[in-house]
């Protein structure tokens, strides 16, 4: 799994023009699924993602968590973090899960997000053309592979 993780001070998804997630302060978290992932990589990559201390302190320090702080997380679903494009410049995406597989991957973490923060865990819609609105805070931006845990 690839996740961006990024602070934002107020996020919203739509599609189709109606908003269908929204959060104000926490975490979008742009998650992508590949063939390999198991629900071992949605444990992992859930409880790493809430652990995070990317929140300012009193001092301004990155000290607070998102439990800390009593944010939310809108997670948006995106294949195309599996882009591979050693060859041409038209990327290749064979390496992203299909549906199937992606699908319940993908409700599951959203689903463990919600049990680790005690919130609803804000979504997109999965495999729908949305438009993503945010506001950067910081802005701090991480990204996160299970598969090279650095």
């Amino acid at each position: 799994m690839r996740s961006i993780i990024q602070r934002v001070s107020h996020c919203s998804v739509d599609v189709n023009q109606k908003v269908v997630g929204k959060i104000g302060q926490g975490y979008l978290i742009l998650l992508g699924i590949e063939s390999e992932d198991s629900n071992e990589d949605v444990e992992w990559l859930a409880n790493k993602i809430v652990a995070l201390r990317i929140f300012s302190d009193e001092k301004g320090l990155m000290n607070k968590s998102i439990i800390d702080v009593d944010g939310s997380v809108l997670v948006v679903s995106q294949f195309t973090l599996h882009a591979k494009y050693k060859k041409g410049t038209r990327p290749s995406f064979i390496r992203a899960a299909k549906p199937e597989q992606a699908i319940p991957l993908y409700e599951a973490f959203c689903k463990e997000l919600e049990n680790l923060t005690g919130k609803v865990t804000q979504t997109g819609e999965f495999g729908a053309d949305m438009d993503v609105h945010l506001t950067n805070d910081g802005p701090v931006t991480i990204i996160i592979d299970t598969k090279n845990k650095e």
